[in-house]
């Protein structure tokens, strides 16, 4: 009885959450944004399109990806919204964010923000599938921007904003004001370290002294946003990678849910500096505010106790083909699940919406630092 009634409260929990997002959602369209604009880094969990036009396999552009999302297949990596999308919406923002190759194709990067709150003027995302902190993550997919490149990208950005402002202190209080999400680092395990028969970090580093490294140089490119005016970080930790369909699929575990536990130490070892790094540049970069949001321990949560958050599918994705539809991403036109709000996974690699609207919640208002430190992002916006 215990257990059913721990269950039940979840169920209360979850429920009450969402429908105060949904609330503050809808208020927002005839409210003022809680931020000016926001600017996205990352891989393929919050790409939007970034990677349409290079030449990479790491690509969605295509159906069934999208098939939830009103502008179709837009090159995101699940069947509806990335994470970021619903947290724009949370934070009263116009409009999706735009990708950065989409702005500089249209060649529209220098009045962008010319009228801030405008549809399609909140922001730039500039992530990008496959890649990770380091510079060779993912190559073997083929191009990405790694988040070195991204960080000059939100640099060339700045640059082109500067006639849309009177001077630099104006564009640096604007700038200051908005909020920069960043989620990196989960190829850096997925498409270099754990791939030993490709590259050799695995042998070149213990799981301690890549994590080191990997932090190190996070740590470099998170300095360099805060000195292009940069101030309000949502840093997120990395999920479980051990236990998505593709692990689960090269384990031959098809029946189940088993997860590659040391994979998943190995991702704790990371996790567990980006919040002391977090923790550290609170203290030691005047004027910024950083929050980490917890992946980690909420999904080793919701995979114990998936019922009471509506999920029945856990170790296997909507879409895909081999075990565990895990092996490789969706097929082209490929038909996916019906069912898509109970499964964890769209598909080997990536989230639905439904898991994506789970952490998008627990990052914006939960009050538990376990999931978000040491504020939630609706702290951090409104701040």
């Amino acid at each position: 009885m215990e257990g059913s009634g721990n269950r039940i409260a979840a169920i209360l929990v979850l429920t009450l959450s969402f429908l105060t997002c949904i609330v503050l959602s809808e208020d927002a369209s005839d409210a003022q944004p809680q931020v000016p604009c926001c600017f996205v880094f990352g891989d393929s969990l919050v790409d939007n399109g970034n990677n349409n036009d290079l030449p990479t396999l790491a690509r969605s552009n295509y159906r069934p990806y999208g098939i939830d999302f009103p502008e179709g297949p837009s090159g995101r990596f699940t069947n509806g919204r990335t994470v970021v999308d619903i947290l724009v919406q949370f934070l009263g923002l116009k409009g999706f964010i735009r990708s950065y190759a989409s702005a500089r194709r249209s060649n529209t990067l220098g009045v962008l923000f010319s009228t801030p709150g405008v549809a399609g003027t909140s922001g730039l995302n500039y992530a990008s599938a496959a890649a990770g902190i380091r510079q060779e993550t993912g190559k073997h997919l083929g191009a990405n921007y790694y988040l070195a490149d991204q960080v000059r990208q939100f640099n060339s950005t700045g640059q082109s904003l500067r006639g849309s402002f009177g001077n630099d202190t104006e564009l640096n209080i604007y700038l200051s004001k908005c909020l920069y999400g960043v989620s990196m680092g989960s190829n850096d395990y997925l498409n270099n370290y754990f791939l030993p028969n490709i590259y050799r970090t695995s042998q070149q580093y213990t799981p301690s002294a890549f994590a080191e490294v990997l932090v190190q140089e996070f740590s470099g490119q998170l300095l360099k946003l805060y000195d292009l005016g940069a101030r309000k970080f949502a840093v997120f930790g990395l999920g479980l990678i051990g236990c998505i369909p593709f692990e689960l699929a090269r384990m031959n575990n098809t029946n189940k849910s088993t997860c590659n536990e040391d994979q998943n130490k190995a991702i704790e070892l990371f996790n567990t500096r980006i919040l002391q790094l977090v923790k550290r540049f609170n203290t030691d970069l005047p004027g910024a505010r950083f929050v980490y949001g917890n992946i980690y321990d909420p999904f080793r949560d919701l995979l114990l106790n998936a019922a009471a958050y509506g999920f029945t599918v856990t170790n296997k994705s909507c879409c895909g083909v081999g075990p565990n539809n895990g092996l490789i991403t969706c097929l082209p036109n490929q038909t996916p699940c019906q069912n898509r709000t109970t499964y964890l996974f769209w598909d080997s690699f990536h989230p639905t919406e439904a898991l994506n609207m789970f952490f998008a919640i627990k990052s914006y208002n939960s009050t538990s630092p376990s999931d978000i430190y040491p504020e939630n992002i609706q702290q951090l916006a409104t701040a």
